[in-house]
């Protein structure tokens, strides 16, 4: 599906267009106040929710008012309820909750587009060399971190659970997989598949405390690394998902040869991303991959093409894709039976 871009035929077109920040900040407000969990239970008032949420009142009606218009909220006879999406996808706790990808939106990537201006004169990102690493041993901020890549992989988890037959296979591996919420549900899912997660250390008691909720402690192993440091543990199926936009080409090059590596003959890597098709652009994809560019050093979305090229030079006997949704391309790389990894 291809995205299209606002009516701009007119200037208040335009200039709708220049304001939508304020459009979405309304929603990640919403999402902060936790406005739809409050709205769960039933309709309420204006004063009601004034009340629960502990607001002062000032600008209240008119922010109701707008979500309504927005589609978020449904008024009928002075009470407010949430519309059936946000009721189903913004109410904290329920499994469809994507709220943690709108509030890591709102504290770590609303911030840096004020600089796109300068990193499209400079080239360099917004983040801090050392963000990164500060971020983890923050334990606060990397609770929201996590909590913002599982709000956007979490409608995807159904679909890469459907993605191969797994029951002609006993592990899988998932490079970068943080907590663990794709394994676990996998091997959920799946009974008797083996889930592996490897991540960097300060991501394991994130993990543990995780599996211990999903009731999947002794289904899912943690392996604490580096993945351009350190080899990656053999699997019969390896996820990259939301790895190689991180990274230049370069870098790409060697996590799909190191995956190579460590899928057992037989097996599958499965790379999936918000992947670029030049004849078939889309809005979403372009500005993930601008939000690479003002949070990394050197990483942007890519193409199949590319991917396809990386993969077959690594080794991988066929190469195929498939869409996981309107904006996401699953990639699937299949190593062939009986061969012997190099090591070269």
């Amino acid at each position: 599906m291809v995205s299209t871009a606002p009516d701009i035929g007119s200037v208040h077109g335009i200039l709708r267009l220049g304001n939508a920040f304020c459009q979405a900040q309304a929603l990640l407000t919403a999402v902060e106040l936790d406005l739809f969990t409050v709205l769960h239970d039933g309709p309420a008032t204006e004063e009601e929710i004034s009340g629960r949420l502990g607001l002062h009142g000032r600008g209240l009606r008119d922010f109701l008012r707008l979500l309504v218009v927005l589609g978020l909220l449904e008024q009928e006879n002075g009470r407010y309820r949430a519309a059936a999406g946000p009721d189903r996808y913004l109410v904290s706790g329920l499994p469809g909750y994507v709220g943690g990808a709108l509030l890591g939106a709102k504290a770590n990537l609303y911030p840096v587009w004020d600089g796109l201006t300068e990193t499209l004169r400079s080239g360099r990102p917004r983040s801090a060399a050392d963000g990164f690493a500060a971020m983890l041993d923050d334990p606060e901020q990397l609770r929201r971190y996590v909590r913002m890549m599982e709000g956007t992989l979490r409608p995807l988890i159904p679909r890469l659970a459907e993605a191969v037959d797994w029951s002609g296979y006993r592990s899988v591996l998932d490079v970068g997989g943080g907590r663990g919420g794709l394994a676990g549900q996998l091997v959920i899912t799946h009974p008797g598949l083996a889930g592996h997660v490897f991540d960097l250390p300060q991501m394991e008691p994130l993990f543990r405390e995780h599996m211990a909720e999903l009731g999947t402690a002794g289904s899912v192993r943690f392996h604490a690394g580096d993945f351009f440091r350190d080899p990656l543990p053999r699997a019969d199926v390896l996820i990259l998902g939301h790895i190689l936009h991180n990274w230049p080409h370069g870098q790409r090059e060697e996590l799909v040869r190191k995956a190579f590596q460590a899928v057992n003959p037989g097996g599958v890597l499965l790379v999936h991303d918000r992947m670029l098709d030049d004849e078939r652009p889309s809005i979403d994809n372009l500005l993930a991959s601008l939000i690479m560019a003002l949070v990394t050093e050197e990483g942007s979305e890519y193409t199949i093409g590319e991917l396809t090229e990386l993969a077959a030079s690594a080794g991988f006997a066929s190469v195929s894709h498939r869409r996981l949704d309107d904006n996401e391309t699953l990639v699937l790389c299949r190593k062939a039976a009986g061969r012997t990894p190099s090591h070269g």
